[in-house]
């Protein structure tokens, strides 16, 4: 692994010699002889005493020169940065972090605010589902570098999980959901992924063989970085299926822990605020043991990672319900059962049910920050709080609730003679094989068997975009201008449908709001980069989430170019963070 000295030499943690693990101090890098190499401190002695001489030259204040950690708008050449703490909140919008901190300011998310930069404009660099914004903040990429448009979509090179061969037509479902856990009698997850249940591929032996999430990553990942310098990683997540963060290469996170939320004929956490937060404190738990040297589960830990975090799940369940608890599965919620999610108004004002987990989740920011300080090892660790996406309708009188995508276009006069809808409905039924595949939440992607057909589809579908309540359709040349071309790339979808606003494809009475599309409630996710050496900074200039992987590499002394997206896409640096501006 390379470490370019000229392009990181003003970076929060760079070491001049580039034959040096940034991680020497913490996590050695064994070098050609051994050991971590020891002639970086008389290099600093160095550089200190050189910058010293040069400031007395031209008059300065003595005060000045100190290249300890100190109060400043930027990461530089004196903030070490040795960990960074990546959290997920999911549903997070950056007006529920301004109302939040307004509204409490004691709060944790206050604490970070006060000692770190803001990003008010910032969205996610491609539709809103769990897995393209997870992957932007640790790919530095879109669906266009790592290859995944949704948790469950469609690839026209893999085969049905009971194939075990990998013979006939390619092209079936690709399912990283719940679904693919092993599960007991009693219908708990074991948090470890079934191999039987997943989609079946040609590996690079010629073998037919289950296709893992990691192994659907098309790009590296944070933790494959930071690993391969020599750090320790470790992440946790809602589903084992989040196996996604260890990359291609199958091992970045040496601590993966994913307790499920969603138990699959058994107990589903997400239908109360109070059990998803009690889900949410497990990872918050084994967050605190990984802060303090241990593993997630409190055994002995290999020492504090470099690069590791978490996400939340209770405040986007909080937004999506309709009715907490409404079936009473959940024992522990006495408190809200029956009381409607989501917003107020349109101004984000929260009901009871999000007000609640807006607290638990700040009260858990704050056990981690007290959890580092406890450690001592605050002050050199960079605590970023974003959101995988956001969730619409944020005004709950702008939800409509239709019906599935599919049933729409089913539903219209010539739908069981005109071709176009004719295709729509076949893709929607096919379960398994080669026959395209409609996935829908508040957008819509449809992959289409006889890929000819999409002209006409999109034709079709602008026609009747009134009863589709559709607001643009992305097919033909609108799709090659932001992904990947369908007819060469074996994931992208040949059709994307951004509905009108506050519309969700789907008939459920459980839920008032969804995420998966375009839309800025979808997009435009809370931000804040913190660590006590920042001042507070509002920063409005738009923002991408995949340049928080870059970000952080660059934190720890990385060049961010060792992620393959961040080179494919271009990604640069979080505006303001750095002394040097950018690389």
């Amino acid at each position: 692994m390379k470490f370019p000295s000229e392009s990181r030499r003003f970076s929060a943690i760079h070491r001049a010699d580039t034959a040096h693990s940034p991680f020497c101090n913490n996590s050695p890098l064994v070098s050609s002889a051994g050991k971590c190499a020891d002639a970086l401190p008389n290099k600093e002695i160095l550089l200190r005493q050189t910058l010293l001489a040069v400031a007395v030259s031209m008059g300065l204040i003595a005060t000045t020169l100190s290249l300890s950690a100190r109060a400043n708008d930027v990461l530089g050449q004196g903030n070490k940065m040795k960990h960074v703490l990546l959290v997920s909140v999911d549903g997070l919008h950056a007006l529920d972090v301004a109302n939040y901190v307004a509204a409490h300011p004691d709060s944790a998310l206050a604490a970070l605010s006060t000692h770190g930069i803001t990003y008010s404009n910032a969205r996610t660099p491609a539709n809103s589902d769990s897995f393209p914004g997870l992957l932007a903040l640790v790919t530095g990429g879109s669906p266009i570098s790592h290859g995944l448009f949704y948790d469950v979509s469609y690839d026209r090179t893999i085969f049905d999980p009971t194939n075990t061969t990998c013979t006939g037509r390619a092209g079936n479902l690709m399912v990283f959901d719940e679904s693919v856990d092993l599960y007991d009698s009693l219908s708990v997850s074991q948090n470890v992924i079934d191999p039987t249940k997943l989609p079946r591929h040609v590996n690079e032996q010629g073998e037919c063989v289950p296709l893992f999430p990691r192994s659907a990553m098309r790009s590296n990942t944070i933790f494959e970085v930071v690993k391969s310098a020599g750090g320790h990683t470790a992440w946790a997540d809602k589903h084992p299926a989040y196996d996604l963060v260890n990359g291609p290469s199958g091992n970045g996170v040496e601590d993966l822990y994913t307790p499920e939320i969603t138990n699959v004929n058994g107990l589903d956490n997400t239908v109360s605020v109070v059990c998803t937060v009690n889900n949410d404190s497990l990872k918050v738990q084994g967050v605190i043991n990984e802060i303090h040297g241990l593993k997630h589960d409190g055994t002995p830990g290999p020492g504090v990672p470099a690069v590791f975090g978490l996400n939340f799940q209770a405040v986007s369940v909080g937004q999506k319900l309709a009715r907490d608890n409404a079936d009473g599965s959940c024992a522990a919620d006495t408190t809200f059962t029956g009381q409607p999610g989501g917003y107020k108004d349109g101004a984000g004002t929260p009901t009871a049910v999000l007000a609640y987990a807006l607290e638990k989740t700040d009260q858990a920011l704050g056990s981690l920050i007290q959890a580092f300080n406890a450690h001592g090892i605050y002050e050199s660790t960079l605590f970023i709080v974003t959101a995988k996406h956001g969730q619409s309708p944020i005004n709950p009188v702008k939800t409509n609730k239709p019906g599935h995508f599919a049933d729409l276009v089913a539903a219209l006069p010539d739908a069981k003679t005109n071709p176009a809808a004719m295709a729509i409905a076949n893709a929607a039924a096919c379960g398994t094989g080669a026959c395209g595949f409609v996935q829908d939440d508040d957008i819509a992607l449809i992959w289409l068997q006889d890929q000819s057909q999409t002209g006409d589809v999109a034709a079709y579908l602008n026609a009747n975009a009134g009863a589709l309540f559709i607001d643009e359709v992305l097919a033909g040349a609108e799709i090659r201008l932001k992904f990947r071309d369908p007819l060469t790339d074996s994931r992208t979808p040949d059709l994307l449908v951004q509905p009108t606003y506050g519309t969700i494809y789907t008939g459920s009475s459980k839920k008032n709001a969804e995420h998966g599309g375009f839309s800025f409630g979808d997009t435009n996710v809370g931000l804040m980069v913190s660590n006590p050496s920042l001042n507070a900074r509002e920063v409005k200039t738009p923002v991408a989430t995949s340049q928080v992987a870059a970000s952080i590499l660059k934190a720890l002394g990385i060049d961010p170019r060792e992620l393959q997206a961040v080179r494919r896409e271009g990604t640069e640096v979080l505006p303001f963070l750095f002394s040097d501006g950018g690389w």
